[in-house]
């Protein structure tokens, strides 16, 4: 049995309905009696978000960060896929130190909310070190966040995190210093003694042949190799309408950006038929290379657990104590129910014995070379040596 000062990471995961009971068994589960430096909550955004928060702090005690945000579905290692449920992960012991910070992007905007949190790392004295981002998702420009973050910490410092998800089209919730707050970006500064491994894959294949974006405004998408962007969209794809596009949510209208590592996956939410628009929450950059892009289903499940094979080979061959799991809501959706079930059940095969615990996102956040670090229809997973 692990002494009280050893490493530890634990999971908790409750689908009672009574946000209060919820959030104390999933508390509980993840603490199991022990003192955390820091746990953090992914619920439904559907819970009584405050009763829950309090029932965490009672189980967490006073001296624990408290941090997370809502979901568009939870993911564990306890339970599977769920949805309107929560997911509490909790990590603590020897040779962690964990700092947090907030800052909302409505005041100077989301690349100094970036760089306001990274600041949390300033002082950081552990050889491996990440800052986790759990930010706002429905306020747009979350590559600007990144940018920021990086703009202070440079190249050395991983990043990783989720966009905070809300099924109802309204405002996600983040939660800092027991407080429920939208429109935010929460930082948390891992400071760590033994390896951190970051893993991204997706699952996802380019549909030839490529296209420049001619014009666009940062998630708006106005013009594809000259030709409104609509328009070039309805013809690769075989529709007549407009709608057709976007008639359920299996129905993901996916553009990869080129990157030295492969792809950078964007979404089409929608479109506009007077100016034959399309747009996405991040932005498509003008003049950038870009590709329709498809998914198998066999591929996706499998790229989940290449994702977390990457994340475990960042540990040096050091055996780990937990994972922590930022997947795409869009993912969800393309895989369906049976398909999450699969999904996670491959994380848990690609990961024997090790607790994983995480929540389906608005939008994915894994930077570990460049500047750029936002994704869609990813799995992101961040392994605790």
């Amino acid at each position: 049995m692990q002494s009280l000062a050893a490493r530890w990471f634990g999971v908790g995961h409750s689908t009672a309905s009574d946000s209060a009971k919820a959030g104390a068994e999933a508390a509980s589960a993840a603490l199991s009696g022990r003192t955390a430096k820091v746990v953090l909550v992914f619920p439904s955004p559907h819970h009584d978000l405050p009763a829950l928060l309090d029932a965490v702090r009672a189980e967490a005690g006073p001296d624990a960060a408290v941090v997370g945000g809502t979901t568009l579905g939870e993911l564990s290692s306890v339970a599977g896929a769920t949805m309107g449920g929560v997911v509490v992960s909790a990590l603590g012991g020897a040779g962690f130190d964990i700092r947090t910070r907030i800052a909302y992007v409505g005041g100077n905007g989301h690349r100094e909310a970036g760089a306001d949190v990274a600041r949390a790392m300033i002082g950081m004295d552990r050889p491996y070190t990440a800052l986790m981002l759990i930010c706002e998702g429905m306020s747009g420009n979350p590559q600007e966040i990144v940018r920021g973050a990086y703009s202070v910490l440079g190249a050395t410092v991983p990043l990783v995190g989720g966009l905070a998800g809300n099924n109802t089209g309204r405002r996600s919730h983040q939660f800092h210093d027991d407080r429920v707050v939208s429109g935010a970006v929460v930082g948390v500064a891992i400071g760590s003694d033994a390896p951190l491994g970051v893993g991204i894959a997706h699952g996802w294949h380019r549909v030839e042949p490529p296209m420049v974006i001619t014009r666009s405004d940062q998630g708006r998408l106005y013009e594809l190799d000259g030709e409104p962007a609509l328009d070039v969209l309805m013809r690769r794809r075989g529709v007549t309408r407009p709608d057709e596009l976007f008639s359920n949510n299996t129905k993901l209208q996916a553009i990869g950006l080129s990157r030295r590592s492969g792809e950078d996956i964007r979404i089409i939410l929608g479109a506009d038929e007077a100016d034959r628009s399309v747009y996405g929450l991040a932005t498509l950059p003008q003049g950038a290379v870009c590709w329709l892009m498809d998914s198998r289903h066999e591929s996706m499940i499998a790229e989940a657990a290449t994702s977390c094979q990457e994340a475990l080979a960042g540990l040096g061959g050091q055996p780990p104590i937990g994972v922590l799991t930022f997947d795409c809501g869009g993912r969800r959706g393309a895989l369906g129910e049976d398909g999450i079930r699969e999904e996670a059940a491959a994380i848990g095969a690609a990961l024997p014995d090790t607790p994983f615990g995480g929540f389906y996102t608005m939008g994915e956040i894994a930077r570990v070379r460049g500047s750029l670090g936002t994704h869609s229809l990813t799995l992101v997973t961040m392994a605790l040596a």
